[in-house]
């Protein structure tokens, strides 16, 4: 059953590569959705099963080496609308 979750991370996040490392992991745990930079965080929206997207989440929030998390904010959603991919958005 496709579930989603929507992320805002916070810390040393925007100039570092993060939205491109969301990218390439979401590849390994096979989650679709997006990445985008809202200001100074970044928010993550990610469709897939269940337990798919709790184990991105554990990789966002260790994050890449080039980043600094200080904290995130997480929320389930009832998915509106069904992604085929994983993409940046500027």
């Amino acid at each position: 059953m496709l579930k989603q979750a929507r992320l805002f991370v916070r810390g040393s996040v925007i100039g570092v590569g993060f939205r491109a490392w969301v990218r390439y992991q979401s590849k390994f745990v096979n989650v679709k959705g997006w990445v985008r930079n809202v200001g100074d965080e970044v928010e993550i929206l990610l469709q897939g099963e269940e337990q798919d997207i709790k184990n991105m989440i554990i990789r966002i929030k260790k994050g890449p080496p080039t980043a600094i998390i200080s904290g995130t904010e997480e929320m389930w959603e009832s998915p509106k609308e069904s992604y085929n991919s994983f993409e940046i958005i500027k």
